[in-house]
């Protein structure tokens, strides 16, 4: 790695390692289905065992593969949630099946409250990030980019806080904080005046509120993310606690 550089390379780098993993997937007979499928009738239909095994005469693609591989997390749930699944998976690509990212849309207007009741939370969050580029309205795109990129910290920050040892619930002693400047020249937080964490999340779950399609599962993961005791915002709400606690004892 440069000394002087998180990236060696800079954006080209970067921008060569994204498009690597964006290849399409193959496809021969295999199809999803149609814009205008019946819905209702997927949220009846059960994801088989048979999901996960290659068939008899079944092609040899990549998306055939990719298509088991995703069926391992869905047996026994609906086939309308992994159908979800596999929208994501393929609008995640340079190029898609044509009428995959309206299904996709589709599947969040009509059907909501099945798939927030049969998805896991990690699919729930790949679906509002997956509204970032196919949204139908400006606002899913927003929120979705939003989303995406709040989730995405989250996830680096979360994933190398573990390496301090310490619970994800169990916030930073007030006394041991270390003397050093912030990244970016940026100012320090206050626990007395600092309204950054708000300032994150209001106008973003206001904005989701605002588009029908896009507002349940927004509302639904803003909803999770403030009952989640091992996260940043709910660390740094404990600490303000502590500290307030403190100047109430030294009156």
């Amino acid at each position: 790695m440069d000394d002087d550089l998180t990236y060696s390379g800079g954006l080209p780098a970067l921008q060569n390692r994204f498009e690597r993993r964006r290849a399409p997937f193959e496809f021969l007979d295999e199809v999803l289905p149609a814009e205008d499928a019946d819905l209702t009738l997927l949220t009846r239909q059960i994801v088989p065992e048979s999901a996960t095994q290659s068939q008899p005469g079944e092609a040899h693609t990549s998306w055939a593969r990719k298509r088991r591989q995703i069926a391992q997390e869905f047996v026994g749930k609906s086939e309308l949630a992994f159908l979800n699944a596999q929208l994501i998976s393929n609008l995640r690509k340079r190029s898609w099946p044509s009428h995959a990212p309206a299904l996709f849309c589709r599947l969040w207007a009509e059907q909501s409250d099945h798939l927030l009741h049969h998805l896991d939370l990690r699919w729930q969050v790949s679906s509002i990030q997956t509204f970032a580029d196919h949204g139908t309205t400006r606002t899913q795109r927003e929120v979705g980019h939003a989303m995406r990129m709040l989730f995405g910290l989250m996830k680096l920050y979360e994933f190398e806080r573990l390496f301090s040892g310490r619970a994800p619930d169990l916030p930073y002693p007030l006394r041991r904080k270390a003397d050093a400047e912030l990244p970016m020249e940026m100012d320090g937080f206050s626990f007395e005046t600092g309204g950054l964490d708000i300032n994150i999340l209001t106008p973003v779950w206001t904005q989701a509120l605002t588009d029908e399609t896009i507002a349940p599962l927004a509302n639904h993961l803003f909803s999770a993310l403030n009952r989640d005791p091992g996260t940043v915002f709910r660390r740094l709400a404990k600490m303000r606690e502590a500290r307030e606690a403190r100047r109430e004892t030294r009156k």
